[in-house]
């Protein structure tokens, strides 16, 4: 009523007859006019805006995950509140429910798909190929059940050599496992600048914080189109080896067990061991030594 008020005043109309006629009292509202802005206002604000920060980071959040980023952002409240605020504006994962919009399909690329081809029929198809290492990268994300819940892996496989470049596992599926398995990649090949990274439209890969990222290495995205699962098939190769040779073998008790496991595999098995047909019956690491003696590489 307040501004109702005020309004009417700059109107002419008296301040004690608009009071008396919506029957409110007059020293809050002069209260108000010194300070139109109350703390409490000010605190929902606040938190508010640490909700959509994190909302905004990690769609597939739920509330309760919003509530965790929020306090270790300095803005803590209640379940409830947090529960109030994400409900009335709307902020749900991407994950749950769909609720009128939300949910319906994925957001839109923050790139450009740098990988897509047209044939001479005219469909569009994927050409993943490099002649050199550090040229063009994939980047997927996968996950597996253990005896204390899902363990997420997210890689990254230089596609002249087929090598897993970076990759970082984390018992959460959020902006941080795609930013971490880019860090890894760029400390193991060193110069990487005008590299490649296609990656599809999940939310990990659209965050600000992994394109952030990308720009600081000054490396190139792209993205393919929403449902084309074949678009990334090269990457699918190999985590179709990884359920198959580590994930299902058996189930995992701990996370822990899966993650040495995964880590063993991978450096020991598939970079040194695994030998290759694309790769002329040579392992990655093999490959990379003969083929490209001069690159950086990670031993």
């Amino acid at each position: 009523m307040y501004p109702l008020v005020r309004e009417l005043a700059a109107d002419g109309v008296p301040v004690a007859v608009t009071c008396r006629v919506l029957k409110i009292a007059r020293q809050p509202y002069y209260r108000w006019l010194v300070n139109p802005v109350t703390d409490a206002e000010l605190t929902a604000a606040y938190r508010a805006n640490a909700l959509f920060d994190a909302h905004r980071d990690d769609p597939e959040f739920g509330y309760r995950f919003l509530l965790d980023e929020a306090r270790g952002a300095g803005e803590p409240m209640a379940e409830r509140t947090a529960w109030r605020i994400c409900s009335d504006l709307g902020w749900w994962s991407a994950f749950g429910k769909k609720r009128g919009r939300n949910g319906k399909k994925p957001g839109p690329p923050v790139h450009d798909d740098r990988c897509a081809v047209v044939d001479d029929q005219g469909r569009i198809r994927h050409e993943f190929t490099a002649t050199g290492p550090n040229e063009l990268w994939l980047a997927d994300i996968t996950e597996h059940w253990t005896g204390e819940g899902k363990l997420y892996v997210c890689a990254i496989k230089d596609v002249c050599s087929n090598r897993i470049v970076g990759y970082s596992i984390d018992s959460r599926m959020k902006s941080r496992l795609a930013v971490a398995a880019l860090n890894d990649a760029v400390a193991r090949r060193g110069k990487v600048a005008g590299c490649v990274l296609h990656t599809d439209r999940g939310s990990q890969f659209r965050s600000r914080k992994f394109v952030h990222a990308l720009n600081r290495h000054d490396m190139v995205g792209s993205m393919g189109r929403v449902g084309a699962a074949g678009d990334n098939a090269a990457m699918e190769s190999f985590f179709s080896l990884l359920q198959k040779n580590v994930l299902d073998r058996h189930p995992w008790a701990t996370r822990e067990e899966l993650r040495i496991a995964i880590v063993r595999w991978i450096e020991r098995t598939y970079h040194r061991r695994r030998r290759q047909a694309a790769l002329g019956r040579l392992t990655p690491v093999e490959y990379e030594l003969i083929m490209t003696p001069t690159a950086t590489q990670a031993a």
